[in-house]
């Protein structure tokens, strides 16, 4: 895991665009495929012999029993984060930092990707198995998508993850900790915000979080490194100066 969070390190080598293109239509788009496969099929499941899992409603009660002023303030803005409209707001505005600051634009095009891809994913499934919202007060205007996956939480999860490896470069371990448990925290408080607003039952939260999490790695994944030899030299060169 250690390899796989740092392998922009380990091999900080600068590919054509050409070899970025190929590496991200055969590591990125085919496995998305996959995934869309998967996630379709859990939401045909749900809707159709799973009856649209009835059980779901006694949590989305729940939590519309818990609903004070307070927590409709703090809901209201974790949901706002959640939107496309931050989430790619924010995404180009640190690309843009991100870019400027290293040079390495092979990198800097992490985020987008992860955030696109779980994008098509979340909008074509939602498509096809068109889950009705659940039959609460819903605290939001209803998206034209339906509720099935939560895009929301898919959106979030897919930007702070890849924001979360990231942060794996900052020296200052205290600082590094902090800065990747708050990462990690902002989709589940995302996903928490959803269900408390009535916006969405608790399977479609949790397939968002599936959605966005698989494409934050995918995106990470998505360009070859040489992180073994890199790392063995590395190694040999220790050894040689202990």
């Amino acid at each position: 895991m250690h390899t796989f969070l740092h392998r922009y390190e380990l091999d900080s080598s600068a590919p054509t665009r050409k070899e970025a293109w190929h590496d991200f239509t055969r590591r990125v788009l085919l496995p998305a495929v996959g995934l869309w496969v998967v996630i379709v099929g859990i939401g045909l499941l749900i809707t159709g012999p799973l009856g649209n899992l009835p059980g779901e409603a006694a949590v989305n009660e729940w939590f519309v029993a818990q609903r004070t002023e307070t927590l409709d303030a703090v809901t209201a803005v974790l949901s706002a984060i959640g939107t496309t409209e931050f989430i790619i707001g924010a995404c180009v505005l640190f690309v843009a930092l991100f870019w400027w600051r290293t040079k390495q634009w092979w990198l800097a095009l992490v985020p987008p990707q992860a955030i696109a891809v779980q994008a098509i994913i979340f909008m074509t499934a939602a498509l096809v198995v068109g889950r009705e919202r659940p039959e609460v007060e819903k605290l939001d205007e209803s998206p034209p998508t339906s509720s099935f996956p939560s895009g929301h939480t898919g959106a979030s999860t897919a930007f702070y993850v890849v924001l979360a490896m990231l942060a794996q470069r900052i020296g200052n371990p205290v600082l590094r900790g902090v800065v990747t448990v708050v990462c990690l925290l902002i989709p589940l408080a995302v996903g928490t915000a959803r269900l408390y607003r009535g916006m969405h039952s608790l399977s479609d939260v949790i397939v968002g979080l599936l959605n966005g999490l698989v494409c934050a790695f995918l995106a990470w994944n998505y360009l070859r490194r040489d992180t073994s030899s890199v790392a063995a030299r590395s190694e040999s060169r220790s050894l040689s100066h202990s």
